[in-house]
């Protein structure tokens, strides 16, 4: 076979040798001992055994086909996650690197293999750009986490990782979801809050229902071996399974879209339908998949990126950041259990970890926890998101400009960026660090390193496990939706800062022709500096550590991709807090009917709100307290869209003090507390949706 042809069949990695200790082979090595390059200085553990991809023309004879098949040597491990070695801020450069890592360490030979011009996989070469990051991270940060001193008040108190004890994690969960009243009678009864979890529990889908029972029954089968005199709830008196004419709507037969055939046309698989529960389309396609005994081969490549979309919502989609902070906390506790749901599909058991108890500093950029980070500048600028030093930094990288060829991937120099690092810590909040002197892949340095030395990782110890384990799940459309469900249980400042990285990061990918950073180089880069931080010490097998690695470059790689979805709120999720609150507004009426006639009132007044007049006739009443016309009755058509409202109003007030750009028409009362409209939110639908709200204008509090 040419070399031509071997480079358009790409190659396939079928072995992970490690330097300590030889592993068995997995598969036939590549290529005959004549082909091999010379030995040459190893920047990773070990070396990689590939060869050429010739399944198409052979059959089955070649050995496992994927990157994958490091995976699935440790996928019955749980969810490890990934420690740097070293524990204090390292604005401090020193000598000395990890054996794992170090550059002096010499691999066995290295078969040559070719880069695949594709972007929709991660080829061997850029995971070599993975560990050359992981290198730098290593030489930068030395070993002095590993016992040496450092700075006054910055040492890290690493605690060493716990086993949950039996029974915590389901009482930890049940917990966080609202529900400690299921398994412990012993808490004082508050009858708001019975309601409110008889409210909560009506409004779950079938699988979320399994999501909760099997918690409870695990742990009520723990607290009886461990408390037996005690009365525990039984789970049967807490769910009733539905009738067979009470089941909840699923999905039409076929795949997670509904469609007849599993393997339907790949138009159709980008398809993203918000309106039926991730889980319930999941356990659709596992059904589908048993009854059509379809397997998914571990070794069959998932690498390619469908370009999904979602179903158009004439209701209007709605993104984080357009809800009140109480439907929030509903939207919350609703994406835990089914996220949960949904990985229980999949047969997935979900470790969470406590965050470690670590000493940080209290003041300061490096090394400091981001909520710190963020009290600091909120004392500067209320309402700020995002850390004003990652906001400055990714501003002054654009301003030098994103053309700078290995933007990210080529580190400054060490020396530089620890002096650059100190006079950022004692200069940045006066105004006086001199930014002109700032070069472009220092200052992308100075950002990473602002990353990987928050105490606790940005995405969070208790969810860094799942965001790994997002890639055991099935297919891209599950692992898209699982991402879309963890972005939501982030903390907001952890979620908004994300959010800031990932947006930055795409436009730097924007400008690949010039810089040569795909979006496959800029995750593989970025995935060590999210996922491996301090404070937390975990240890891993190299043969994890390869595992994780394209696991984790794999996650970073979906975020920057389809950012646009998932810092959205799934509509199926909406409706359930829509039910929620009309639940609750139901029960509350009933109650001030009681109230009425106790108090011998002879006539009540309506227990709902009742529908405008106006809007009885085809029009809303939209206020906007910025204009001079502070109201105005809208008429209702089949393409008006909330858009369309806000021009009107500007059409004939343009003095308004507020940006256009930053008004927003608000949905406000009835089933929902308060809600910033998409621009193409059709008004006539949400109205049907909606009846008894009212319509606002004002500028957007996101």
């Amino acid at each position: 076979m040419s070399r031509q042809q071997q480079q358009s069949q790409g190659v396939v990695l079928t072995g992970y040798h490690s330097n300590a200790e030889l592993l068995p082979k997995t598969g036939p090595s590549c290529a005959s001992a004549q082909d091999h390059e010379p030995p040459v200085p190893s920047r990773r553990t070990g070396h990689y055994t590939v060869q050429q991809n010739q399944s198409a023309q052979h059959g089955d004879r070649s050995g496992p086909s994927t990157i994958n098949s490091a995976t699935k040597a440790t996928s019955t491990d749980p969810p490890t996650v990934l420690a740097h070695p070293r524990s204090q801020p390292s604005c401090s450069p020193k000598p000395g690197s990890s054996p794992r890592h170090s550059p002096n360490s010499r691999s066995r030979p290295r078969p040559p293999c070719q880069r695949c011009n594709s972007q929709d996989s991660l080829d061997e070469l850029e995971m070599d750009d993975y560990w050359k990051e992981v290198e730098n991270i290593t030489r930068s940060g030395g070993e002095a986490g590993r016992g040496e001193g450092g700075g006054e008040g910055e040492i890290q108190e690493e605690e060493q990782q716990k086993i949950p004890e039996e029974g915590e994690q389901e009482e930890a969960w049940l917990t966080e979801a609202g529900l400690a009243r299921l398994f412990d009678d012993s808490l004082a009864a508050d009858q708001d809050q019975e309601e409110d979890n008889a409210v909560f529990l009506s409004t779950l889908t079938r699988s979320q229902v399994a999501a909760v029972e099997r918690r409870v029954t695990s742990l009520q089968q723990t607290l009886l071996r461990r408390r037996n005199r005690q009365h525990v709830p039984d789970v049967r008196d807490i769910f009733r399974h539905p009738e067979k004419d009470e089941e909840p709507s699923k999905p039409k037969e076929g795949n997670e879209n509904g469609q007849q055939d599993v393997t339907s046309a790949a138009e159709a698989e980008t398809e993203l339908n918000v309106e039926v529960a991730f889980s319930e389309q999941a356990l659709t396609y596992r059904d589908n998949q048993q009854r059509l005994k379809v397997t998914t081969s571990p070794n069959s490549p998932d690498d390619k990126l469908p370009n999904f979309k979602l179903l158009r919502d004439k209701t209007g989609q709605t993104r984080i950041g357009d809800l009140s902070p109480l439907d929030m906390k509903k939207v919350r506790r609703l994406v835990l259990v089914e996220s949960t749901a949904l990985f229980d599909t999949a047969g997935i058991d979900l470790k969470a970890h406590k965050a470690v108890k670590v000493k940080t500093k209290e003041s300061g950029l490096f090394g400091v926890p981001l909520a710190t980070l963020l009290d600091q500048d909120q004392r500067r600028a209320a309402g700020t998101k995002v850390p004003f030093i990652l906001q400055r930094l990714i501003s002054h990288i654009e301003e030098e400009g994103l053309d700078t060829e290995g933007l990210l991937r080529i580190p400054g120099a060490a020396i530089r960026v620890k002096s650059l690092c100190q006079e950022l810590e004692s200069l940045f909040h006066d105004g006086a660090f001199q930014w002109e002197q700032l070069k472009q892949h220092d200052a992308a340095s100075l950002l990473k390193l602002l990353i990987r030395e928050l105490p606790h990782p940005l995405l969070t110890v208790k969810y860094l496990n799942a965001f790994i384990a997002v890639n055991k799940l099935p297919t891209k459309k599950q692992q898209l939706q699982a991402l879309n469900l963890l972005v939501l249980l982030l903390p907001e400042a952890n979620r908004d800062t994300l959010k800031a990285l990932v947006e930055f990061f795409q436009r730097v990918i924007d400008h690949q022709g010039k810089n040569k950073m795909t979006l496959n180089n800029v995750s593989v880069v970025m995935a060590p500096n999210i996922f491996m931080f301090k404070g937390f010490r975990s240890k891993v097998t190299e043969q994890q550590e390869f595992s994780m690695a394209t696991s984790t470059a794999n996650i970073v790689r979906l975020l920057i991709r389809y950012q646009n979805l998932l810092w959205t709120i799934p509509k199926f999720i909406m409706t359930q807090v829509r039910h929620q609150n009309m639940e609750s507004h139901r029960k509350q009426n009933k109650e001030r009917a009681v109230r009425k006639l106790l108090k011998k009132i002879t006539t009540d007044k309506p227990s709902d709100k009742a529908v405008p007049e106006e809007s009885s006739q085809g029009f809303i009443r939209v206020q906007a307290p910025q204009f001079s016309k502070v109201s105005m009755a809208v008429q209702l058509t089949g393409e008006l869209q909330a858009a369309d409202v806000l021009t009107r109003f500007l059409s004939q007030d343009s003095s308004v003090a507020v940006k256009p750009e930053e008004l927003c028409l608000y949905e406000i009362g009835g089933n929902i507390k308060e809600r910033c409209l998409d621009g193409e939110t059709y008004m006539k639908d949400l109205f049907q949706l909606n009846p008894t709200a009212e319509w606002v204008i004002r500028a957007a509090q996101r």
